[in-house]
């Protein structure tokens, strides 16, 4: 539902890292069994000379690809900003309790562990789409309801062990049958069988839109069914790093596997995750140059400052994160639809993207644009004080009848966004009381009994337009246009069909003010100069770190 601050444990784990080379050894050894070639010294006729002259000529070749070789690694060195280092630290903000990802919740165990350590069936760019993983491809029946999984060859775990379809096999099982984290994101699943080593077939009771980018995250994730090991601190994947050593509430430490069966091998061979809890400590550290990385920099000031030194890239990514001011469509007052679309109209986004620096999206309804199905809906309610006005007149409310609405969220946001939607609110005539609770005060109220007027969450999960289609959720939004399109996308046969399904449905939902979307959050995200292949997009929930490399 909302980002939450995760802190976690983990300890080392066997990395098996000391790896020879077998072809280079096996060479060795022939050598030595062949029969042994003549000495110099007993060569016929000419052949001490000719060997003295072969010498000369593999010694200056020798001397030549010498210089070469030097010239070209200076200038190389030289292009790319110097020569590539064999450790780096990147600074982030949320620390896993632990590292069982099938039982622990919260997104800090996705960033660090899904794509590094642990790898899904099918794998996730960060476009948001899915590509291959595990599973070099997959076919389609026609009727949606059988996907034939065909897997990569050579594929193993961090311990040695092959992986095949059996282990596929058994964690798609595990996850349903013990109700592991985000298992609800498999439906209609009818059976899961293995054909033979490298193939895996499952088959639904009906087709299911979202199945290929379920299985890109935690319930794809493939785990080895023969090791033995404490999930809560170690980690075996098939992933191109492995877990070193990990330090509670400060740090994790990834090292390069280097058996890694796949392509995307690891550039870096050790990178420190350092937690900071601390937006100050953090920049500090940044600044000072043991972080290479912030990801990400949590606020507008920090950003600006770190724009202008010459040592740093600043730069931002989309992401899906969605900051929602909640209204209670069932309660007394929001009920109705004209006070509803009163407050979207008051409320001036522009306004509150810019005082956090400017870099946030707008966004107009409830899917993001890196989510299938969206729309920009901005122009649905753009700021328009007069016409709040006038909805409020409409609704039974004046200067001697002012509207009196309270917004309760966690503190986890801040008090800057109260006290701006307060401001903006009054100025078509709403009072707006705000109150700032424990998170665990807010589950109560908001979450659980559904007692409020308004809210605020940031929405940080992909393809969670769900919540708008199920009456029951803390919104109390009830459609049933809503509901019928949003099942049709769910059984929708292709890709097409289902964002169409989805764009009617955020569109009716927007039309409807059933809520207000202030901002589509965008990561900021600050790198030392030599560092590349960082990636940009969504890194506050994947943080895929094989194609990263770092140079000074």
């Amino acid at each position: 539902m909302s980002r939450t601050t995760n802190d976690g444990s983990v300890n080392s784990v066997n990395s098996n890292e000391a790896a020879t080379s077998g072809s280079t050894d096996a060479s060795l050894a022939s050598q030595q069994k062949a029969p042994h070639a003549p000495q110099m010294g007993s060569a016929p006729g000419g052949g001490r000379k000719i060997v003295w002259i072969v010498l000369a000529v593999v010694v200056a070749l020798a001397v030549i690809f010498g210089i070469v070789w030097a010239v070209r690694s200076r200038n190389t060195s030289t292009a790319t900003g110097g020569s590539r280092q064999e450790s780096m630290t990147i600074g982030v903000k949320l620390a896993p309790t632990n590292l069982d990802i099938r039982n622990q919740s919260g997104s800090a165990l996705d960033q660090v562990l899904i794509d590094n350590i642990y790898e899904p069936l099918v794998g996730r760019g960060t476009d948001n789409k899915v590509s291959a993983g595990l599973a070099k491809s997959w076919d389609v029946s026609e009727d949606a309801k059988t996907y034939t999984f065909h897997l990569n060859s050579g594929i193993t775990f961090s311990n040695g062990d092959a992986l095949d379809s059996a282990d596929v096999v058994w964690s798609l099982r595990q996850l349903l049958e013990k109700k592991y984290a985000s298992s609800d994101q498999l439906r209609n699943i009818a059976s899961i069988e293995a054909k033979g080593a490298d193939t895996v077939v499952v088959t639904l009771t009906a087709p299911y839109a979202d199945l290929l980018w379920s299985l890109s995250g935690r319930p794809g994730l493939v785990f080895d069914h023969d090791a033995s090991y404490d999930a809560k601190t170690q980690a075996i994947g098939s992933g191109p790093y492995l877990l070193k050593t990990f330090k509670e509430n400060d740090s994790i430490i990834l090292t390069r596997n280097t058996k890694y069966w796949g392509t995307k091998k690891a550039t870096i061979k050790t990178i420190t995750l350092k937690y900071f809890a601390d937006d100050n400590a953090a920049l500090n550290a940044f600044k000072a140059g043991s972080v290479q990385v912030l990801a990400p920099v949590m606020n507008a000031k920090m950003a600006a400052s770190l724009e202008k030194d010459d040592r740093f890239v600043v730069g931002q990514g989309d992401d899906t994160d969605k900051y929602v001011l909640g209204m209670n469509n069932k309660g007394k007052v929001l009920s109705n639809k004209k006070i509803r679309q009163a407050i979207r109209y008051a409320i001036d986004s522009k306004e509150i993207i810019a005082s956090r620096g400017g870099v946030d999206a707008e966004l107009g309804g409830p899917i993001p644009s890196l989510d299938p199905g969206y729309e920009d809906l901005t122009g649905l309610y753009p700021h328009d004080v007069a016409k709040a006005q006038q909805l409020l007149k409409e609704a039974g409310y004046s200067d001697s009848k002012p509207l009196k609405l309270t917004l309760e969220y966690a503190n986890t946001y801040g008090t800057e966004f109260g006290e701006q939607l307060k401001s903006q609110l009054a100025k078509v005539g709403i009072d707006l009381n705000v109150k700032v609770v424990e998170f665990s005060t807010w589950l109560q109220d908001v979450y659980t009994n559904h007692d409020y007027d308004l809210s605020l969450v940031d929405h940080n999960e992909s393809h969670d337009f769900y919540q708008w289609a199920d009456p029951t959720y803390y919104y109390g939004y009830e459609s049933k246009e809503v509901q019928d399109l949003y099942a049709k996308s769910i059984t929708a046969t292709d890709e097409a069909e289902q964002a169409e399904y989805l764009r009617q449905a955020a569109h009716k939902v927007s039309e409807d003010a059933a809520a207000d979307w202030l901002l589509n959050y965008r990561v900021t995200t600050a790198y030392a100069k030599g560092v590349t292949g960082f990636p940009m997009n969504l890194n506050q929930s994947r943080l895929p770190l094989a194609g990263v490399d770092y140079k000074k």
